[in-house]
């Protein structure tokens, strides 16, 4: 008899136990092949089980022929049998992969993230749970691969108010983050090895996003003026994309000029190309009014537009949205749906409501006044604690700052930070080829106090020392 304890702690029920137990016997030779097991009632009997949780292992480990009933005769170990060492279980350890997104609770100075707190989160509950019970058989079927209609309706009616966007509601997609979004455009319009300019420094996951799709990037440098277009021209003249991040440019937070936009327009046009336009933060914009988006100029239909609610709103509803030109709208839905790309359409209604009833404009309205204060909070604290060995410019929007290291490495710096609760991010790592710069890229948005903003920098400044 194999020594046989319960452990009812476990998941898993009591035969599954003695079913495993009986393998590892087999496995290690302690079983041998021809050796007889216990009768059903002899083991439940003096392992105090019910019968039917023995008979239940011993049908399991007779399907898998590891066992053999002979009736009277008894149940023996199949004769056939090779004995075999038990795999080795590797240990999953902490070195193994680090998600980008791991679901915790986000850290001090984490960029990428609207102020949480700051959020209506009672107003969203009461308009989620009206459209839950209001909802009928359309949120039982299979949904519309291109987005709830209302809400691609309120986004084309709010894009033509508020970006200068004239598009009908059959241009727009509804996609389940930015990087789905670029997924729709890569399986529709790109070829493998299709060149693609990228900003230099430029947001590192569209940059993996490219890359897996096999895209041959060809990185463009960014100056206070944003993307140079000759120089992408004289790198590149025929690649058929680019991605640009022209109104808040991707970590640096220049604005791509008008006379850049113009030529990057006029590149497109004469070459047949595309232009991914990410507006991902452009609500923003704390001097002067909002600039309006590259997509307004856009005369030929070269330019496809990316937007996203996860950073206005909050990350976890994983919404964002496409605008492509009238002609391609066939060619994307069947990519659509084909792809199954779909944000669920209780949040997608619930963040129609929050658009058609007024709520994004005066929750934009306050985030507005309420990021202006908690940036000077933090631009503050940085200056006092840091002195000259930071060197901040900050820009005129945004939800995040870049801070120019005098001397030191980015990496080691950003490890430390990271190891004591700090999730700042190193600037060195947006670049693709060109030799870095060092820098710092801080989230401000949930620096809720200037005392808060006030302790964080000093415990940065006691990582850098």
């Amino acid at each position: 008899m194999i020594p046989f304890e319960l452990d009812r702690s476990q998941s898993a029920p009591i035969y599954r136990q003695l079913y495993q137990r009986f393998r590892e016997s087999i496995a290690d030779g302690r079983l041998r092949p021809g050796d007889r097991v216990p009768a059903v009632r002899a083991l439940a009997a003096e392992l105090n089980l019910a019968r039917g949780t023995v008979d239940a292992a011993y049908q399991l480990l007779i399907g898998e022929g590891y066992l053999i009933a002979r009736g009277a005769a008894g149940t023996v170990v199949t004769p056939q049998l090779t004995p075999t060492a038990p795999p080795v279980r590797t240990p999953v350890t902490s070195t193994t992969y680090q998600a980008t997104h791991s679901g915790t609770q986000p850290l001090a100075l984490q960029m990428g993230l609207p102020a949480l707190d700051a959020f209506p989160r009672k107003l969203w509950t009461r308009l989620a749970g009206r459209q839950l019970r209001q909802s009928g058989l359309e949120g039982l079927v299979y949904p519309d691969a291109q987005g709830y209609a209302p809400l691609r309706a309120a986004i084309a009616a709010y894009l033509g108010i508020s970006r200068g966007i004239t598009c009908h509601p059959d241009q727009v997609f509804v996609c389940a983050g930015y990087r789905a979004c670029l997924d729709l455009i890569s399986h529709t319009l790109m070829r493998q090895g299709d060149s693609c300019w990228l900003e230099e420094p430029g947001y590192f996951m569209a940059r993996h996003a490219l890359l897996e799709a096999g895209a041959q990037l060809v990185p463009v440098p960014v100056d206070d003026q944003g993307l140079d277009v000759a120089q992408g021209i004289a790198r590149a003249p025929d690649a058929r994309f680019a991605v640009v991040t022209p109104t808040h440019q991707s970590p640096l937070g220049v604005s791509l000029s008008l006379p850049r936009r113009l030529a990057l327009l006029e590149w497109a046009n004469r070459q047949g190309s595309w232009i991914i336009e990410d507006d991902y933060d452009s609500e923003y914009r704390y001097q002067g009014k909002p600039l309006p988006a590259l997509k307004s100029l856009d005369q030929q239909g070269r330019v496809l537009y990316t937007g996203t609610f996860s950073k206005v709103l909050f990350p976890g509803l994983r919404l964002a949205y496409l605008v492509v030109p009238a002609e391609q709208t066939r060619a994307f839905a069947r990519q659509a749906d084909r792809l199954h790309n779909h944000c669920p359409q209780l949040l997608q209604a619930t963040v129609s409501a929050f658009l058609n009833e007024g709520h994004f404009a005066r929750h934009l309205k306050k985030m507005r006044s309420l990021y202006a204060r908690r940036r000077q909070w933090l631009i503050d604290a940085l200056q006092q604690h840091f002195g000259e060995r930071l060197q901040i410019n900050p820009q005129a929007g945004g939800m995040h700052l870049v801070a120019g290291l005098r001397e030191g490495n980015d990496l080691e710096l950003v490890q430390r930070a990271q190891a004591v609760g700090i999730a700042i991010e190193p600037l060195s790592q947006w670049y693709l080829e060109a030799k870095p710069q060092h820098g710092l890229v801080i989230g401000f948005t949930n620096i809720a106090s200037a005392e808060q903003a006030s302790a964080v920098a000093l415990r940065l400044v006691q990582v850098l020392e």
